[in-house]
């Protein structure tokens, strides 16, 4: 598809989201879950519309994993349902709305991984009269001497600990247990084939597999301790985009949570065993020309989240053969792009956002193509006016 014609009386900077590179990683996606639902992960999305676009493809995406209960009561009075809140609430009043929703016949799961989650959540639940479904996280990192392989999120570490929390829900009158999560970061958003690094690439893939056999062990251990203190969650949550084929092969995980995949940001170009379609993306218009080689566009710092290197940088990928500059890399107000093709002020090159969310953090709508015509303009977050963190 030729961008540089289909957006020539676009106004930049815009984001874009390729209808037909996203069909294909959705038919990947499927390919690939085998007997598994999908729940889908909004943060990596951001946009109403292509939540309900997944959706309405049908089986195996079912249900949404939110990342605050803001954002899940934004998007069921919107008709969606099926809600997994992924992170703990505390905030009083947000759990108390969360309550009003249950009570409306509303499915919002909210996340918890110790006693005082479940108690204060059990309390606003009482004072409501409803009972609120929950999902107990468990944690699957792996620790060594000197070296911590995943992330600082959930203690329950043990399995005396997870049982403890699981019975302290099972007593209550006011909460029950609805899901159990384990998400394997330090698999499925790890990449093992980083340019010129090797010696750590090697590294990373032996700890990714031993990840995977601890992982899988792990979660069949604690959720049959579970079902012989007579509890069966309704559903088991783990992976992630990174892991997907690995976890699709648990029995004992019911379903996997995608995001990533569909839009395929560069963080997802350095694993091995990935291979998704670039779907969404961002123009910026060059408007200066300091050296014969360099392009300066306007705009374009979209610098993603997370510990600051440059993989977190945006990635110019159209015109082929561009690159940031090193010294600017991607800036508030400008973009200096190295590129030996011929262009002309007013042009636009075509960047991928780091993380695949984030892009629509930074702009109104996403310009939707298919079979090289605009069809659609679909509102993000932004665009209709919500921010949840």
């Amino acid at each position: 598809m030729d961008y540089h014609k289909l957006f020539c009386n676009i106004p930049k900077p815009f984001a874009f989201l390729d209808l037909d590179q996203l069909n294909e990683n959705i038919r990947t996606v499927k390919s690939i879950c085998r007997n598994k639902a999908v729940r889908i992960a909004s943060k990596s999305l951001r946009c109403v519309p292509v939540i309900q676009y997944l959706l309405q493809t049908g089986s195996p995406f079912q249900g949404i994993m939110c990342y605050t209960a803001s954002e899940a009561l934004f998007l069921s009075k919107n008709g969606l349902d099926d809600l997994l809140v992924a992170y703990p609430v505390w905030d009083e009043a947000m759990i108390h709305s969360v309550a009003c929703a249950v009570k409306e016949g509303k499915t919002i799961i909210l996340m918890v991984d110790c006693d005082e989650h479940v108690e204060r959540i059990a309390s606003i639940a009482h004072r409501e009269k409803v009972v609120l479904p929950v999902c107990l996280d468990m944690d699957l990192s792996v620790s060594f001497p000197m070296l911590h392989f995943g992330v600082y999120r959930s203690p329950l570490s043990t399995l005396d600990a997870f049982l403890q929390v699981a019975k302290t829900i099972h007593e209550s009158r006011s909460v029950r247990l609805d899901g159990v999560m384990g998400y394997e970061a330090q698999v499925a958003g790890v990449g093992e084939q980083t340019p010129y690094q090797p010696l750590k690439n090697l590294l990373i893939r032996l700890l990714k597999k031993h990840s995977v056999r601890r992982c899988s062990r792990i979660r069949k251990e604690w959720i049959d301790a579970l079902s012989q203190e007579g509890l069966t969650p309704r559903f088991i949550n783990g992976g992630g985009t990174g892991s997907l084929s690995e976890t699709a092969k648990e029995e004992t995980v019911t379903e996997i949570t995608v995001g990533s995949a569909f839009y395929s940001p560069t963080l997802f170009d350095h694993y091995r065993n990935l291979h998704y379609q670039p779907a969404a993306g961002f123009a910026l218009e060059i408007t200066r020309k300091p050296r014969s080689d360099v392009y300066t566009c306007t705009g374009g710092g979209y610098i993603a989240s997370g510990a600051a290197g440059s993989d977190r940088l945006p990635r110019p990928f159209l015109p082929k053969g561009a690159s940031l500059v090193k010294m600017e890399g991607a800036g508030e107000v400008q973009t200096p792009v190295r590129l030996k093709s011929k262009l002309h002020l007013g042009d636009p090159i075509f960047f991928r956002h780091a993380k695949a969310g984030e892009l629509c953090e930074h702009f109104n709508e996403l310009i939707v193509v298919s079979n090289g015509a605009i069809v659609d303009r679909f509102p993000t977050y932004r665009g209709e006016g919500a921010c949840f963190l």
